[in-house]
């Protein structure tokens, strides 16, 4: 789930799932939708290069982080708009962003119904009461978000209001993503949270058989190794040898939605893989993968991830947004706005069953083929991702380095 928080001039957010923008929407659907997914791909991978300097396992949900700030750029104006654009890789032109992420999010919403799995996706405002913020943004956000306006009480009743936007978390996720709003990331000078929450639990097309478990060493470090529990089976998967690391697809039921691991040969080849790694590269190596007889071995894991976004994305780009300087007169008609944090947390639990993942950002604003059937073993750190089949969009993206 994501979070945008504006305070002090007075502003929050909490969204979930992103998604990049063209200037205006093809015509067709798919099309909509391979644009938006073009551009938060991008956005993922360059968020990813940021913060896989961080040692350990990582794991977010860039479409929550998109999202949450499409929101927050929709009452964003000249250069802090800019920045953000840049930065998110939308367009900087036009309005077709936000009706295009809106069909997005609502295809997201209703193609998992029937077919196995959960996958939700909502966004919600949380203004101060008596603030006036102009009703084209807030219809905006209602329309292509689904974004209703909650009324809550900053300044009087800060601590209330931050319960109440984490009670909102909480429920969205399953109970998964608690406190998304630590103590002192709002305050009396918040003016506005804008908040998105995406949950996603399926089963894999093909689940493991539990009793095929085995306790086997995960190489952590060249003179380092823990046990952890595998998960095994063999069959036909999407597969790709790419010299210097395997690729692996894991599809979901239903097949909209999959996972993509991506594991150098070499225990400690996981830090140069992720350096030559980028949007135009995933998208070629995945249009290269083929069915193949894989012979596959993926350890059980679960993890959460925390992190305060600002200082990331302003070293990406977004600098006026978090200062004094900041333009978000789209919001309220004047300029008394700047993004004070954007929080971002996420989960993930990948058993024999499937997976079950969620994630959430907070954005506050205050005032001021092969003859021998391949072996994919992954025991040492890998990458790995949960993709949109239909757009492409990348939901989840993570690295394993100690299960």
């Amino acid at each position: 789930m994501n979070t945008v928080c504006l305070s002090g001039l007075g502003f929050a957010a909490l969204v979930f799932l992103a998604y990049g923008w063209m200037e205006s929407a093809p015509a067709s659907p798919g099309g909509v939708k391979t644009e938006i997914a073009k551009a938060n791909n991008a956005f993922a991978l360059d968020l990813y290069a940021r913060l896989s300097t961080r040692p350990g396992n990582l794991f977010f949900s860039p479409a929550s982080i998109s999202t949450a700030l499409a929101m927050t750029y929709a009452g964003a104006r000249g250069q802090t708009a800019q920045e953000m654009a840049t930065t998110l890789h939308f367009k900087t032109e036009g309005q077709g962003m936000h009706p295009a992420f809106g069909a997005l999010l609502r295809d997201l919403n209703k193609q998992g119904k029937g077919k196995g799995y959960r996958l939700s996706v909502a966004n919600a405002l949380w203004a101060q009461q008596g603030y006036s913020f102009l009703p084209e943004f807030v219809e905006l956000t209602k329309t292509d978000y689904g974004a209703g306006v909650h009324d809550v009480d900053f300044v009087g009743a800060t601590e209330a209001a931050r319960q109440t936007i984490n009670t909102w978390v909480e429920k969205q996720t399953e109970d998964k993503i608690k406190d998304l709003l630590p103590r002192g990331v709002i305050g009396s000078d918040t003016r506005l949270v804008l908040t998105n929450a995406i949950y996603f639990k399926g089963n894999w097309q093909t689940q493991f058989k539990k009793e095929q478990t085995r306790e086997l060493p995960f190489q952590v470090a060249a003179d380092q190794k823990v046990n952890a529990p595998f998960m095994n089976q063999s069959g036909k998967f999407k597969y790709l040898d790419g010299d210097t690391f395997q690729a692996l697809e894991l599809p979901y039921a239903g097949k909209d939605l999959a996972m993509i691991a991506l594991l150098p040969k070499q225990p400690d080849g996981l830090a140069e893989f992720e350096k030559l790694l980028s949007a135009a590269k995933l998208v070629d190596l995945l249009h290269k993968m083929r069915e193949t007889e894989v012979i596959m071995s993926l350890p059980k894991f679960k993890l959460t991830s925390e992190f305060g976004l600002k200082e990331t994305l302003s070293t990406m780009g977004m600098q006026l947004a978090f200062s004094s300087s900041a333009d978000f007169s789209g919001m309220d008609g004047k300029r008394d706005l700047f993004l004070s944090a954007v929080i971002h947390k996420a989960f993930v639990d990948v058993n024999e069953e499937g997976t079950e993942a969620a994630a959430a950002t907070g954005v506050a604003v205050k005032a001021l083929a092969m003859r021998v059937k391949p072996i994919f073993r992954a025991d040492h750190p890998f990458l790995f991702l949960i993709q949109d089949q239909q757009s492409g969009s990348i939901l989840f993206l993570g690295r394993l380095a100690n299960p």
